[in-house]
C-alpha cells in the first residue's frame, strides 16, 4: 500500500473508534478500564492526535468485539458474507448483522430467561441515537420513560434513545429480537405498501 493511502487509512481510525464507542453507549473511561489504555491516549486516538499502533488496536478490537481489519477500514475482499462474531455484554448475546462502523448498526440480541427475583423494572439509560426493535421470539419488556411495554413475537417499537430506556426479558424463555441503531439519530424508513405504478 502506498504511503499516502496508508496515511489515509490511519487518519480514518480515530473517527471509527469514536463512532464505535458511541454506538455502544460507552464512555472513554469505561473503554480505558476494559482495555487498560489511559484516558488521554484513547482521547488522542479518537481525535487523530496519536497514530494507532497494533498494541493499541488489538485490545480495542477485542473490547468492541470487531475484527481488526474492520477497525482500521481494511479493503474488503468482495465476499458479501459478514461472518458475525457474537459477543456478550450485560448477560445478553449480541450477533452483529452489519460489518461497517458508520451509519446504522444491526444486531440480533438474545436475552436469557429471567431468574427468580428479577422482577424489577429494567435500569434505564440515555444516549444519542435512534433505535428500532423487532421481537423474533419470546417477550421483551421495554421501559421507555414512564411507559412500560411488553412486546411479543412480531411486534416492533421505535424510539429516540435520548428518552430513558431499558430492556428486560418479560417471559420464562429466552427472548430474541433485532435492533437497528443509528448513532447520529437516523430514523428507519419503513414502506407500508408497494408504491403505486
Amino acid at each position: 500500500m502506498p504511503d499516502d493511502e496508508l496515511s489515509d487509512v490511519l487518519t480514518a481510525v480515530g473517527p471509527r473508534l469514536r463512532a464505535l464507542r458511541q454506538s455502544r453507549g460507552s464512555t472513554l473511561a469505561q473503554i480505558g478500564e476494559t482495555t487498560g489504555i489511559s484516558l488521554s491516549t484513547l482521547s488522542r486516538l479518537e481525535s487523530g492526535q496519536r497514530k494507532p499502533t497494533l498494541e493499541l488496536l488489538l485490545p480495542l478490537a477485542k473490547a468492541y468485539g470487531v475484527p481488526l481489519d474492520e477497525l482500521v477500514g481494511a479493503p474488503t475482499s468482495g465476499d458479501a458474507r459478514i461472518n458475525p462474531r457474537p459477543f456478550t455484554r450485560h448477560g445478553q448475546t449480541f450477533v452483529p448483522l452489519t460489518r461497517y462502523l458508520g451509519g446504522l448498526h444491526a444486531y440480533k440480541l438474545i436475552m436469557p430467561a429471567r431468574k427468580a427475583g428479577e422482577e424489577g423494572r429494567p435500569e434505564q439509560k440515555v444516549h444519542e441515537g435512534y433505535e428500532w426493535l423487532y421481537v423474533l421470539s419470546g417477550r421483551l419488556r421495554l421501559a421507555l420513560g414512564e411507559h412500560d411495554l411488553v412486546l411479543g413475537a412480531g411486534e416492533a417499537a421505535e424510539f429516540d434513545t435520548r428518552t430513558p430506556h431499558g430492556f428486560a426479558n418479560a417471559g420464562k424463555v429466552p427472548v430474541e429480537f433485532l435492533s437497528l441503531f443509528g448513532a447520529q439519530g437516523e430514523r428507519m424508513h419503513v414502506r407500508a405498501r408497494p408504491a403505486q405504478k
